[in-house]
């Protein structure tokens, strides 16, 4: 049987799209009762006019009814009190102030047009290599429904910290800083199921309300595609440019064209390309094999009017040591010079001209 705690647990991951904050931490669930399959409770809202009503009233129902044993949910709209809506704006005015402290120069994205190419790897490779080089790095995995950065960094799991004023992200052996929704889930296999708005809104609390510090690049591992949270992203955050990953195959070719189209109408730089799962070099012989079929990288780096970064091999070594959480460990003479090459053109990046193809 469900209980009250499982349920309130459950409404703690719906986010109030404005105040960027639970809304069991702003108090808006009231008089939360469990019987008999049937959860009942009553959400305070600012004002009963709030436009947003509705969809937080929907976001909520899903997630008790995401629950087992969950088979109706009644939700009664209410209105807080002049006091409570008081010590909400006071708040609220704590909110952002995170922000304020921070001193991020460069913020670089990560983006694909489609899953499976390798997107948080080269995430997770971009910030081990420019951390290693010297620099105050930081990854914000903004794939809230299918984080995996946590993963490969954190052997042993971890939480972040939290201060007065804002949430501290978590920190690795050699100091990159990571914010994710999988750290602050009970489970790594626990399931995200939120709808649009309620991801972006998690998306602009890692930047604002995260304490970040001091970086010199803050790398943003977008999940696959042209979806609202690299939407959010590419026109929330600062953004110093975006680097495109795909693979050989024609199909990710095609994909990562649409991503690309997405970049150049908001008007973010394009970076670079890089090229994952190129080549294969069967350590019997050193012979190199295109699994794939042959590159085309070379092409789709003209049609962006970008530089090639590279081309990474398939390596069964950084599959074992991401999946033991030991990504920081490996050396690689390709991955280095691509971090080298960004660092480069991220200050003086260009809006991209596509040409046709």
């Amino acid at each position: 049987m469900v209980t009250e705690t499982e349920v309130r647990r459950a409404l703690a991951g719906v986010i109030d799209p404005e105040l960027r904050r639970s809304i069991v931490d702003l108090g808006m669930v009231r008089d939360l009762r469990v019987a008999d399959g049937q959860v009942t409770f009553t959400l305070a809202l600012t004002t009963l006019a709030c436009p947003l009503r509705d969809q937080l009233a929907t976001a909520a129902r899903q997630a008790a009814l995401a629950l087992d044993g969950v088979q109706a949910v009644n939700i009664t709209l209410a209105e807080m009190t002049a006091q409570e809506k008081s010590a909400l704006n006071g708040s609220k005015a704590q909110e952002g102030l995170a922000e304020k402290l921070n001193h991020v120069k460069h913020v670089i994205a990560v983006m694909s047009g489609k899953g499976g190419v390798g997107k948080s790897l080269v995430a997770g490779l971009l910030a081990t290599s420019l951390r290693r080089s010297g620099y105050q790095v930081g990854v914000l995995d903004a794939d809230i429904t299918g984080p995996s950065i946590p993963k490969m960094f954190f052997p042993n799991g971890a939480r972040p910290g939290a201060s007065p004023v804002a949430i501290l992200p978590a920190e690795t052996r050699t100091g990159i800083r990571v914010m994710s929704i999988n750290l602050l889930l009970e489970a790594e296999d626990q399931a995200v199921i939120w709808r649009g708005p309620l991801i972006s809104g998690a998306i602009r609390q890692f930047w604002s309300d995260v304490l970040w510090g001091d970086l010199d690049y803050l790398v943003v591992d977008l999940p696959p595609g042209t979806s609202d949270a690299s939407l959010t992203v590419l026109q929330s955050l600062p953004m110093s440019g975006v680097v495109l990953v795909t693979s050989p195959q024609d199909l990710s070719r095609m994909v990562v064209r649409k991503a690309a189209q997405m970049v150049t109408q908001v008007e973010v730089p394009l970076l670079g390309l890089v090229e994952n799962m190129s080549y294969f070099i069967c350590p019997d012989t050193g012979k190199q094999h295109e699994i794939f079929g042959p590159s085309r990288a070379e092409q789709m780096a003209d049609w962006l009017g970008v530089p090639l970064l590279g081309r990474l091999p398939l390596d069964p070594q950084i599959a074992a040591l991401c999946d033991q959480g030991q990504i920081e460990t490996y050396l690689s003479d390709v991955f280095q010079p691509i971090a080298e090459q960004l660092v480069e053109v991220a200050p003086s990046a260009r809006k991209p001209m596509l040409s046709g193809m």
